[in-house]
């Protein structure tokens, strides 16, 4: 299904019937558990997803590998461990695992008396990310890593973002989607109005385009970094396909692209909400935030202080806002907010059907 609804209407999509905080994300995707630069060479590094305990393991010489982090012997984490060549040894007694989970040594034991093994899962590296797939073995090669946004494009220069938010990774996607929330950031960016253009939606997808016009106050040095020109209510009022911000919700990531004069986005952001607790009530962000450079590149690059402090004062009073909504929904006991845009109506039936299986 791929449609069009350029003016707000009753959501189509049937409502959940879960309360969708308590919904988990759907594990048989790609997460990133780590930034490449987390881990150096050598070293393990203990990560979770959803309360698993997981550790990443990166050789001296080869690919970042993936496991259980527990030793099957006493359950330490293998994350305490050492590297030695391409198997990581449990700082207890000594019991080495390869990177299939097999244990291939014990100190003590004879080759023919080895023990089962830990649980190993895929792993792959693209973008400056590990990602894990922690869902079933056998459909991770069904399953492509995701499209990470203009990080590997030239013409642009990607900021790398993210910090932990005490919330169920719902409130997140909503947060994003919905741009009527623009008065939180009346202190950073002015008083902005938005203008919904309509949404296109599939059955694992949706996005919302919207143009804005700034009502008062000035553009701060950050926004200019990412716009070429200025935003004013004459040119928001032209409905063209020209500023205009498109999000969009692909479970289980988003994205994020504002285009002005030509086909490629002057800002292209990419970002997922890796649950960390296995009630999913807090989440690890990571982000990839691109901006293209302009004809004089240096101006970017002169910029881009500023757009890293405008960045980072958004991010913090959308983390805040949403915490502020988790920490209402656990005191309610249940989800009781009362949706009115048709388009997070939408946005939350899609990630309650994309969700994990109760």
């Amino acid at each position: 299904m791929d449609q069009l609804s350029s003016v707000p209407q009753a959501a189509n999509l049937a409502a959940p019937a879960r309360d969708l905080r308590r919904i988990g994300v759907h594990p048989d995707h790609w997460y990133p558990l780590a930034w490449s630069r987390e881990l150096k060479p050598g070293r393990s590094l203990a990560v979770r997803f959803a309360g698993e305990p997981i550790v990443l393991v990166r050789p001296a010489n080869g690919e970042v590998y993936a496991l259980e982090d527990r030793c099957a012997h006493r359950q330490v984490p293998l994350s305490r461990g050492v590297v030695q060549d391409a198997t990581i040894r449990c700082c207890y007694h000594g019991w080495r695992y390869d990177r299939s989970g097999c244990c291939v040594e014990v100190p003590y034991l004879g080759k023919d008396k080895l023990p089962n093994g830990v649980r190993a899962y895929p792993c792959r590296e693209a973008g400056g990310l590990i990602l894990v797939f922690p869902g079933d073995p056998a459909r991770a090669a069904l399953v492509p890593l995701p499209a990470l946004g203009s990080v590997g494009d030239s013409h642009y220069r990607t900021r790398r973002f993210g910090e932990v938010v005490a919330c169920h990774y719902s409130f997140m996607h909503e947060n994003l989607m919905d741009m009527n929330h623009q008065f939180l950031h009346r202190r950073q960016m002015g008083q902005i109005r938005p203008r919904f253009l309509g949404q296109r939606r599939g059955e694992t997808w949706l996005e919302a385009k919207y143009s804005f016009a700034r009502v008062s106050g000035r553009r701060p040095l950050g926004e200019a970094a990412i716009f070429g020109g200025r935003i004013d209510a004459a040119r928001a009022d032209r409905v063209a396909e020209r500023d205009i911000m498109t999000i969009r919700t692909e479970y289980p990531y988003q994205t994020l692209r504002i285009q002005t004069r030509d086909a490629r986005p002057v800002m292209d952001l990419w970002i997922v909400y890796v649950p960390l607790d296995r009630a999913q009530r807090s989440h690890r962000v990571f982000g990839l935030l691109s901006v293209r450079r302009p004809k004089i590149p240096i101006l970017l690059d002169l910029a881009w202080p500023f757009l890293v402090l405008f960045s980072e004062r958004i991010f913090r009073e959308d983390r805040d806002i949403v915490e502020l909504e988790q920490a209402a929904h656990d005191a309610q006991g249940a989800d009781r907010n009362q949706e009115v845009f048709p388009v997070i109506r939408d946005l939350r039936a899609l990630l309650a059907a994309c969700g994990a299986p109760e």
